[in-house]
């Protein structure tokens, strides 16, 4: 077990001025981000920019994962103004990509795939042309939740598989590896204008061929983009601990492959996060659809 930072995972932490707006305009709306409720290393360095992930349905999450940092418990009640708010704020700082995530919310009828919906709607109403991804829980591979948020048109749609098929009962033992590959399916038979994307932490003790299979069972599926990053333990004692500390010269191989297998985005780093730098894609996207426009 490893538990001193290589050189390549020490990062330069902006000044909090730097971040005080996008902070204000979260707590001014009363919303949630990933961001800060899975303690992402990325935090400083993205709300400097203005960007942020919205995170929807509260910050208490009804399944247990090994590797996050989001509480878990009884969550609260949907609150039915969330998606405006959101809408709201995405358009106040200016945002042309918005993420929007949840927490799992399986006690819900509907496993929260109606406010995704609603939220997409409102971001539809307030911005117009934006790009809208959603990175969702697995529904428990309800086909009629996953058809809810399809309906609404995301521009991208990522389900994370975070793991390998070997470590999943450990790193996420209320998930299933085929049950995200299934989703990712779905998704792809519902709407196939519908980009995927799904994500994969390093450093929990797959092997170098494990993460290979696991970039083919994504592409098998029709996945367009894949972010591959370094898991960080939030916590010593509550969280999983970490195996091995990637270096940088794999992580581009990962990406060298990945392109070569036909993604059409490859994210791969050690800082790299289900949404870093998420326009990136979305400019390919927007490249795509100009060139449709002018053929």
């Amino acid at each position: 077990m490893n538990t001193r930072l290589p050189e390549w995972l020490r990062k330069r932490v902006p000044s909090p001025e730097t971040v005080q707006i996008v902070e204000g305009m979260i707590r001014g709306a009363q919303l949630h981000t990933v961001c800060e409720s899975a303690r992402c290393p990325n935090l400083g360095e993205c709300w400097s920019k203005r960007t942020a992930t919205f995170m929807i349905l509260g910050d208490i999450c009804t399944r247990n994962c090994g590797f996050c940092a989001i509480k878990v418990g009884r969550p609260l009640a949907v609150d039915p103004d969330e998606p405006r708010r959101v809408a709201e704020t995405a358009r106040q700082m200016g945002l042309k990509h918005v993420v929007v995530t949840s927490v799992a919310r399986d006690e819900l009828p509907d496993e929260g795939s109606g406010q995704f919906a609603a939220t997409i709607q409102a971001l539809r109403q307030a911005i117009p042309g934006v790009i809208v991804e959603v990175l969702t829980p697995d529904f428990k591979g309800k086909r009629w939740c996953i058809r809810r948020v399809v309906e609404a048109r995301p521009d991208i749609y990522n389900h994370n598989i975070e793991t390998v098929e070997r470590l999943t009962p450990i790193v996420r033992p209320q998930a299933r590896y085929e049950r995200t590959l299934d989703v990712l399916q779905a998704v792809k038979n519902m709407d196939p204008t519908i980009h995927t994307k799904s994500g994969i932490m390093l450093g929990l003790g797959e092997t170098h061929e494990e993460v290979i299979q696991t970039l083919r069972d994504l592409r098998r599926v029709g996945v367009s983009a894949v972010t591959i990053g370094q898991y960080l333990r939030p916590t010593i004692h509550h969280h999983l601990p970490v195996v091995e500390y990637v270096h940088p010269d794999r992580f581009r191989e990962y990406e060298r492959i990945g392109e070569e297998m036909g993604f059409l985005f490859v994210a791969s780093g050690p800082f790299i996060r289900s949404s870093y730098n998420a326009q990136a894609f979305s400019e390919k996207i927007l490249a795509d659809r100009l060139a449709l426009v002018g053929a």
